[in-house]
């Protein structure tokens, strides 16, 4: 049985259906990219998942726990942490306090015995990279660091599952790079780890396993490359399908349909908004 496994869930709101009885898990020591245009569902899933939103329809299983039910807090306690689309930092407080107020809060009172917490807090601000940044104010750095500020945030809880969404916006392309390699450290030490992400490169470097959301289905799961041969998400994201088509109905050829599969990257369709 896998860490999470979310079954069968379904989220309307009125007569809007934003998940259709999607089901997705997640392992430990595996990183899990959730892909899908704007508007997919992701981050209602995730909602789902995390306790944020209730389900219509559908079971969320943690740690062989039937948690569908669970507040998000104590969800938390369980090993769920995770970062937000929107940026939910402590703005007024600097980078190394909004670390230690999430490490402090696992803790409880045992946080107020010695000071070993304030190396552990350095140590994960080390480990995403955003040292030089401790001391100033969170809502003073740039919005790259302040995704790896909540990732270290996240990481202060100990979580046996890491819920990101869209971690790597606002990162240059050498920042993603070392962030990949960071997904999978935190992988190889047995964190289990879902991902939504915009960036085809660094899903398809880092992820394990794909889920593959439209208009609220799963409608694809596979490793990377049973993705990037899936031909409904070709049909769906790459805008071809490698189905044949008839000479007579076959429409005269763009400069950008002369673009193989294997040549082509996974630029999603953008739509206005996600639910």
């Amino acid at each position: 049985m896998a860490l999470l496994e979310a079954v069968g869930i379904t989220v309307r709101f009125g007569g809007i259906t934003a998940v259709d009885d999607a089901s997705i898990s997640a392992d430990v020591g595996t990183v899990t990219g959730l892909i899908g245009p704007n508007g997919a569902g992701k981050t209602t899933l995730f909602n789902v998942i995390t306790g944020l939103q209730p389900p219509t329809r559908g079971r969320v299983r943690f740690r062989s726990h039937d948690v569908t039910k669970s507040t998000p807090n104590s969800r938390a306690k369980a090993g769920m942490g995770r970062t937000f689309q929107r940026l939910e930092a402590f703005g007024s407080l600097t980078v190394r306090e909004n670390v230690l107020v999430a490490r402090e809060i696992h803790l409880g009172a045992k946080a107020m015995f010695g000071r070993k917490q304030d190396t552990i807090v350095d140590d994960l601000l080390e480990r995403v990279g955003v040292t030089k940044y401790a001391n100033q104010r969170a809502d003073s750095v740039p919005t790259g660091t302040a995704r790896l500020v909540e990732m270290a945030r996240a990481l202060a809880i100990e979580p046996r599952l890491l819920l990101l969404d869209e971690p790597s916006s606002g990162l240059d392309e050498a920042e993603t790079e070392s962030f990949g390699h960071l997904l999978r450290n935190l992988s190889l030490d047995g964190t289990a780890i879902l991902m939504v992400e915009h960036d085809m490169d660094l899903v398809m470097a880092v992820c394990d396993l794909i889920h593959v959301l439209e208009f609220g289905k799963v409608i694809a799961s596979g490793t990377p490359a049973q993705i990037r041969a899936d031909r409904k998400v070709q049909a769906a994201y790459l805008g071809f399908s490698d189905d044949p088509e008839p000479e007579a109905t076959r429409e005269p050829a763009h400069a950008a349909d002369s673009v193989g599969p294997a040549e082509t990257t996974m630029e999603l369709p953008v739509v206005e908004a996600d639910v």
